[in-house]
């Protein structure tokens, strides 16, 4: 069984995802996006519209291109202290934290 997607690889789809649902919200596209970049509260570049349809993107994307069945948005990341939608890094960690359960190796 493969290992699934490594963390740069997460990120990067993470980062084009977020590129595209910025582009479709008709919202300002950022110049940078990187880690630390805001996807809720103040800096945020999305609107919470626009973060359900990132996690549904991205939920789409990992099944279609890792054959990966996620559910990002559940009871368990609703009720963390820190919302792993937070910024980008926070959540590509949560995404790799799910498969590395789904893959059974924690």
């Amino acid at each position: 069984m493969s290992s699934g997607p490594d963390f740069d690889t997460l990120q990067t789809l993470v980062i084009a995802t977020l590129f595209e649902v910025v582009e479709q919200s008709n919202k300002p596209v950022p110049d940078a996006v990187e880690g630390s970049t805001s996807l809720v509260g103040k800096q945020a570049v999305l609107d919470s519209l626009a973060l359900v349809t990132l996690i549904v993107e991205l939920e789409q994307r990992l099944e279609d291109e890792y054959d990966l069945m996620l559910t990002l948005a559940d009871d368990r990341a609703m009720s963390q202290k820190h919302s792993p939608f937070r910024t980008v890094a926070s959540l590509t960690h949560y995404i790799a934290e799910l498969i590395s359960e789904e893959m059974g190796r924690d």
